[in-house]
């Protein structure tokens, strides 16, 4: 994709969105991240020294004397909520004004559009059709992934960080969200919009979309790989050897998870958690790690199903 092309992309009407997110996501966790280790630095502070804890404040940037730490809502709050209603309001009638709705003609069953994509919010889904079937990549992945999302903080049962930003003290709930969040979700938006070309093919930064293009390389399921062709005779053999590969993967993924959390500086999450948590934590992650892990075999090895099966496929 050359510089042209990017910028038709980047500045069509529909993805304005996309590329506010690629800015203001990036500004917002260095922002969070900034003010969480600000906090980290007090806490060391006042941890290292009783006598100054016993006197100074609990926050980086306090209110004055005499209100304790307290901001009235009339009209310091009400006050900024009302300035920054003011600014989206004209932020959006700029933004309907100068950038024409992006509406085309009237459906045309004979005329599809090259490449046909979803709406940025669906492009994540769209993404991971690719590599899974259509029940797992649009209803079973997504819904693994928000719901784990929003399990987080009721599976780390840490009374700190409640009420202020900090990472020390929260740092497997905090990478946990980046990695589902950023990695699984925005990373797959970034990638259907612009990496996946006319043909929903795959075209690295710096190479034209051509329509014409040819692509010889064929996919293949991981038990070809091993010299297995599927027959009718054979198939519940491919089903097993899928199964088995897959039952491995949640064995070394349970494995390596009990480890990572014996052995590193999250123990003290660990430990915290009863064996119900424990047991949600490792699937969760076991679930959100196999999507990176398809898309690399995938694009390295051109390998299409992981599990074979008369039913489904992974």
């Amino acid at each position: 994709m050359n510089w042209h092309q990017l910028w038709e992309i980047a500045s069509a009407p529909d993805n304005v969105p996309i590329v506010a997110l690629l800015f203001l996501i990036p500004f917002f966790t260095w922002y969070g991240f900034r003010q969480a280790l600000q906090n980290d630095r007090l806490i060391e502070r006042l941890e290292a020294n009783p006598d100054l804890a016993k006197t100074h404040h609990r926050k980086t940037y306090p209110w004055r004397k005499g209100w304790e730490e307290k901001l009235h809502v009339w009209p310091y709050l009400l006050r900024i909520e009302f300035l920054v209603a003011l600014i989206v309001t004209l932020i959006l009638m700029v933004w309907s004004i100068t950038l024409n709705a992006p509406l085309e003609e009237p459906s045309n069953p004979t005329l599809t559009m090259n490449p046909a994509k979803a709406p940025w919010y669906f492009l994540g889904l769209q993404e991971m059709l690719v590599y899974f079937d259509p029940w797992i990549a649009g209803v079973l992945m997504p819904t693994i992934v928000l719901i784990g999302l929003m399990l987080i903080p009721y599976i780390d049962p840490n009374p700190l960080g409640n009420g202020y930003y900090t990472f020390r003290q929260r740092k497997f709930a905090i990478i946990t969200f980046c990695f589902g969040f950023l990695v699984l979700w925005i990373m797959l938006i970034v990638i259907g919009t612009f990496i996946r070309g006319p043909g929903w093919m795959w075209f690295w930064p710096g190479m034209t979309w051509d329509p014409h293009r040819l692509i010889h390389e064929a996919n293949r399921d991981l038990h070809e790989v091993f010299g297995i062709k599927l027959t009718i005779e054979n198939r519940w053999w491919v089903a097993l050897f899928g199964a088995l590969v897959v039952g491995g993967y949640f064995i070394a993924g349970f494995v390596a998870t009990y480890l990572f959390f014996t052995r590193t500086k999250m123990k003290a999450a660990f430990d915290r958690m009863n064996f119900f948590q424990i047991l949600i934590v490792q699937v969760l992650l076991i679930v959100m790690l196999a999507l990176p892990l398809k898309i690399l075999l995938r694009q390295l090895f051109r390998v299409k199903y992981v599990w074979v099966t008369p039913f489904f496929n992974i």
